[in-house]
């Protein structure tokens, strides 16, 4: 007697249905705890929450504080991005360097981002700049790692064969170690993706007139704990669509064969 082994379409119909169903669990037991066994005035309930995003929503203040975090998160993204492999690559080339630079690499991947937010302040300013550089520190270690240990991957008897075969350096890199460096990249992205946004809402929580972040702290100041969670629950909802994004972009840039 045979199983029957799922479709694929059937497989992701069961996914959203599990993770549609785990939402709604959760929801109602922060409803059912609210107000019953812990005071509103400590975690809020769901349809409070919901009821402060409709009235932002509306107001149209949503997607202005939204937007500021979002794009100074996928700028500091975008330069780490840029940066991180840049340099890897550099690295790569240049092992001796690398294996010089490695212990001071590891020294600054492993400062705390918090301690650097007050020199980013007194050198980039209140402005769009520190928000975005904050982020960039957050993510451009990921991807200068990511790339470094994508390359080193790469199997060297299939380069040494291709260089039997007096092809280029540059057709071996795009033949063989971009092609082996790319789920390392997205890998890194994926992960930077919420650490970017970690380092925007970090830089709007030290000083900034707009964003989620800057909601947050200015709800939290005045005691509005929905207001704090309708922030958090925004800040959510929109890393869940960036890493959405990101996988979209992996399944277009390696499709499964």
């Amino acid at each position: 007697m045979t199983t029957k082994t799922p479709s694929k379409t059937g497989r992701r119909v069961r996914l959203w249905v599990d993770r549609t169903a785990l939402f709604v669990a959760a929801v109602l037991i922060w409803q059912g705890l609210s107000g019953t066994v812990i005071n509103t005035f400590w975690i809020s309930s769901p349809v409070l929450v919901a009821e402060r995003l409709w009235q932002l929503a509306v107001s149209g203040a949503l997607v202005w504080h939204a937007s500021a975090t979002v794009w100074q998160a996928l700028l500091g993204l975008l330069l780490g991005m840029v940066v991180g492999v840049v340099v890897g690559l550099a690295l790569h080339v240049l092992p001796r360097l690398a294996e010089a630079a490695d212990p001071y690499i590891m020294g600054l991947y492993s400062l705390p981002r918090i301690a650097l937010a007050p020199l980013f302040i007194l050198y980039f300013g209140i402005g769009l700049l520190s928000k975005v550089m904050m982020a960039f520190s957050f993510v451009v270690f990921i991807f200068l790692l990511n790339t470094m240990q994508g390359l080193r991957e790469v199997d060297q008897d299939q380069i040494d064969m291709m260089r039997s075969m007096r092809a280029s350096r540059l057709y071996i890199a795009r033949k063989l170690q971009l092609p082996s460096m790319l789920p390392w990249l997205f890998s890194a992205a994926r992960i930077s993706v919420g650490l970017a946004l970690i380092g925007s809402v970090l830089g709007e929580l030290l000083g900034a007139n707009r964003g989620l972040g800057w909601y947050i702290e200015h709800a939290s100041g005045r005691l509005d704990t929905t207001g704090l969670f309708a922030g958090l629950a925004a800040l959510m909802v929109v890393a869940v669509l960036l890493n959405q994004v990101v996988n979209i972009l992996e399944r277009w840039a390696m499709p499964v064969r």
